[in-house]
């Protein structure tokens, strides 16, 4: 099985490199919120093609058990920058995989951009993954697309405050992250909105084992990596090396994880709590126009199980933390979850390996169900 080096997340506001290397003993962040800036956890396989490389719609809906249609509500979707291809884009690939045209014409499609800004070109492949995938699992769920100025905290939690308060809005997707910080605690208010209807849903890293922002906020549904095997009829899934899992520095545990009696948590809040296929040899098929490098793509990250775990929300209404870990508690946990029992995200022994049930890499497992 192949596997690729994860990418490492860059905090140009202070040129240095920030990594949390063991999650069990966790590094305190030597910055604030105020100098955090988000990175998509984003990898392409190769240079792109004319035609789909990568997995399809219908391929992922099998591994996963998901229904062919269906969704309601919206989906809102955060990124950064100006996409100026998005909805030509997205309508490329719906074609492409006969799902439904979705554009601002027909009422499906909205992009809300923040302020005047830039393109980047990173970003808008970034936007595509998640304005196409969560479009293909929940083909009937509207979109809405906001866009913050800059990957700035403060622009992105002004997104995600714009994204909350949006009527309709059932899941909101945060495909970036990166190290904590101390005032993450105080940022948990926009995650615990007074709507009970929103569930948040942030890509734990690619970076390996560590906890990351704002994935580790106890409001938010951390999505872990794996690698999804399609063999002689069969369906194997193993633990990304690339996937982002550990234990908080700053965030306690939750009511859900202590009442799951999570292991060797520390009292603290771990991730990630799901897992989705996330390694690029086992990456989406995506396109983007945006840039000079045009058309499909082969992408994984963890940022590519955010939305459609946003998506699956759109399906059934019914998927959160708190029904999460008590479906996986349950004696059926099986109709629910695919354990993930191997594979590893670095050497750090306990807190680096899969294993049955509960684990620090892929969490309670990849779905079997969109209802929970």
């Amino acid at each position: 099985m192949k596997h690729t080096k994860p990418l490492i997340w860059i905090f140009t506001a202070l040129g240095i490199i920030a990594l949390t290397l063991i999650p069990f003993k966790p590094i305190l962040a030597t910055y604030h919120f105020a100098n955090f800036e988000g990175r998509p956890p984003i990898h392409t396989l190769s240079a792109p093609t004319d035609t789909p490389k990568g997995l399809s719609p219908s391929q992922i809906k099998k591994a996963y058990n998901l229904p062919i249609s269906g969704g309601q509500g919206t989906i809102a979707l955060i990124g950064a920058y100006d996409d100026l291809t998005i909805e030509k884009d997205l309508n490329i690939f719906s074609k492409q995989f006969n799902l439904p045209a979705c554009t601002s014409a027909n009422g499906c499609f909205t992009k809300h951009l923040m302020a005047k800004t830039n393109s980047d070109s990173n970003w808008a492949l970034e936007t595509s993954l998640d304005v196409e995938w969560a479009h293909a699992i929940a083909p009937q769920a509207k979109i809405l697309l906001v866009e913050a100025k800059t990957p700035s905290g403060q622009n992105l939690i002004n997104a995600i405050d714009y994204a909350r308060k949006h009527a309709g809005v059932v899941a909101i997707s945060m495909s970036f992250g990166g190290a904590e910080f101390p005032e993450e605690t105080s940022l948990d208010t926009y995650f615990k909105t007074a709507n009970k209807k929103i569930t948040f849903f942030a890509s734990s890293g690619d970076n390996g084992a560590g906890a990351s922002w704002p994935a580790v906020s106890p409001y938010v549904v951390a999505v872990g990596g794996t690698y999804l095997n399609f063999s002689n009829n069969t369906i194997k899934e193993t633990a990304w090396d690339g996937s982002g899992g550990g234990i908080s520095a700053y965030e306690s545990e939750p009511n859900y994880q202590i009442n799951y009696n999570l292991s060797r948590a520390k009292n603290m809040r771990a991730i990630p709590d799901v897992a989705y296929n996330a390694d690029p040899h086992s990456g989406f098929s995506v396109y983007k126009s945006a840039g000079a490098a045009k058309g499909w793509y082969v992408v994984g990250g963890t940022s590519a199980g955010a939305p459609q775990w946003a998506a699956i929300k759109a399906l059934s209404l019914s998927a959160d933390n708190n029904k999460f870990y008590a479906d996986k508690a349950g004696a059926k946990n099986n109709n629910y979850f695919r354990d993930i029992t191997s594979g590893a995200n670095g050497n750090c022994g306990y807190y680096c390996q899969a294993r049955k049930h509960y684990d620090y890499v892929t969490g309670l497992g990849s779905p079997l169900t969109s209802n929970f």
